[in-house]
């Protein structure tokens, strides 16, 4: 199941830090919306604020997760990245 969300988001890689946005997200993957383009099989780490309405949860949930970018495309002014969630841990609140 994929959720149409637009969160916030710092995209960490062995190069750096990249501010994102996402687009939607799903279990296994995320769609960011950049402002630069990624290399396709960059590493890269990020947290999300999952939104406890989406998830069924009394409160929202911090997500950590580590994946990668499969590929990055220009779409009207902006870059999109679609990238695979490899691992993720939900964070002690």
């Amino acid at each position: 199941m994929r959720f149409p969300l637009t969160l916030p988001v710092v995209l960490s890689s062995g190069h750096g830090e990249i501010a994102a946005v996402t687009r939607n997200v799903s279990a296994s993957g995320v769609l960011f919306e950049l402002d630069s383009p990624v290399q396709a099989g960059l590493e890269i780490r990020f947290s999300l604020r999952m939104p406890g309405a989406v998830l069924g949860t009394p409160r929202d949930v911090l997500v950590h997760c580590q994946g990668r970018v499969v590929r990055c495309s220009m779409n009207q002014s902006h870059y999109q990245a679609a990238a695979t969630i490899d691992e993720y841990q939900f964070a002690e609140q």
